[in-house]
């Protein structure tokens, strides 16, 4: 079987991530297996669409479009997967930098047929310099990030994380494309799970389908100085419950909460053990990192109640619509 050729969506909103895109978007072009293509996609944002389409105008690799869906993560991600034209789609955050074997890694899953996304790890940068003593590893999901609990080496999982991931073209034919109305809109809530909704969807229209994490396909992700510190941590959990609420109201509570039930029972209770360990060790940060859990845990919950309780009224508040192809709309 042939080696897909990858396309590499890249969404971007605000100028004041300028650098971090431009590295993005180096980090792509320096890989050691080459991606057919670039695509930064624009939110909603002129000023910045401007910016970079001078910016590469001389590269024929990296295209500039603009969001063609509404507002938000999930809609520029779909704009990205018509206009693109590889055989794989990979997705990496505009805060982040690939490491060079990025996609290589990737492509070595696609040798099974079968498999029809692939994920990677993904490791903080924190604007301090490093870990705050009381953050817990097994967060790290709250900065975008690869968390303590998830299997080494290339295993096979129910969902791949967004950032750091590549799906089959075939994958978007079979399930549509990501689901707009439950992930990100710009600086605004930080909800998510998009990638969670896509990836039961899609296994529930190709049964046969496998999907992938394989751990050395790393890329580094910027944390901002306000992600550090604990009222972030606190509205981001509680935008995952919101966020996991929607998730099972669509697909059912089985399937929608499958893999964070064992995170809840095995992963979350060895990391309260280690903190309150460490503090009795006189250790640096141990209480805080249990506490943090406990909390983590609780503003998670409130926020999943309150979401069941708001998608039973209202009914799921996101839409799933077929991704076109560019070119074949306008046949």
């Amino acid at each position: 079987m042939s080696t897909p050729d990858f396309s590499v969506v890249v969404c971007v909103y605000t100028e004041d991530r300028w650098e971090d895109i431009l590295a993005a978007v180096a980090s792509v072009r320096t890989q050691s297996r080459p991606a057919r293509e670039t695509l930064l996609v624009v939110d909603h944002n002129q000023a910045l669409l401007d910016r970079l389409s001078k910016e590469y105008k001389e590269t024929e690799e990296v295209r500039v479009l603009a969001n063609a869906g509404p507002r938000g993560l999930s809609a520029g991600r779909n704009t990205g997967i018509a206009a693109s034209r590889g055989d794989v789609i990979a997705f990496l955050d505009d805060d982040a930098v690939a490491e060079r074997d990025w996609l290589r890694h990737f492509a070595e899953g696609y040798a099974d047929p079968l498999v029809m996304a692939v994920g990677g790890r993904t490791m903080p940068i924190w604007a301090s310099g490093r870990r705050p003593a009381w953050f817990p590893a097994e967060f790290d999901w709250v900065v975008g990030c690869t968390y303590k609990g998830l299997p080494p080496g290339r295993v096979r999982v129910r969902n791949v994380l967004g950032g750091n991931a590549s799906f089959r073209r075939t994958a978007f034919d079979a399930a549509g494309g990501f689901a707009t109305g439950i992930g990100r809109d710009g600086d605004k809530r930080p909800l998510g799970c998009e990638e969670t909704e896509l990836c039961i969807r899609l296994t529930r229209a190709r049964p046969d389908a496998v999907l992938l994490i394989d751990d050395r396909a790393v890329i580094h992700h910027r944390v901002p100085e306000a992600r550090e510190h604990f009222a972030y941590f606190r509205t981001r959990t509680y935008a995952e419950g919101l966020s996991k609420a929607l998730v099972a109201r669509s697909v059912g509570a089985d399937k929608g909460l499958e893999s964070e039930r064992r995170y809840a029972t095995r992963v979350l209770p060895a990391g309260v053990a280690r903190g309150l360990r460490d503090a009795l060790l006189a250790r640096p940060g141990g209480a805080g990192r249990a506490a943090a859990i406990v909390a983590g845990v609780a503003t998670a919950a409130g926020g999943y109640v309150l979401g069941s309780l708001r998608a039973r009224r209202d009914g799921a508040a996101f839409s799933v619509a077929p991704v076109v192809r560019i070119e074949e709309a306008d046949r």
